[in-house]
């Protein structure tokens, strides 16, 4: 992989980090509110969605390597 497309993977891991990490604030602040249950779940599974895009881009950085 090119190394300017690795690092652009890289950028981009980083900011899907940043908002997974601001999605667990944000889940944790609506459910200390008493936030309804409903938006809650929506935001755990947006972030979800966010996490297993992480994992998909950190695979492509990080191939498995069999040995």
């Amino acid at each position: 992989m090119p190394n300017q497309e690795q690092a652009e993977l890289r950028m981009l891991v980083a900011r899907l980090r940043n908002e997974h990490e601001d999605f667990d604030i944000a889940i944790n602040a609506m459910i200390t509110v008493g936030c309804d249950q409903l938006r809650v779940q929506r935001m755990k599974k947006k972030k979800l969605a966010i996490k297993d895009r992480l994992t998909d881009l950190e695979d492509q950085i990080i191939p498995d390597i069999i040995a």
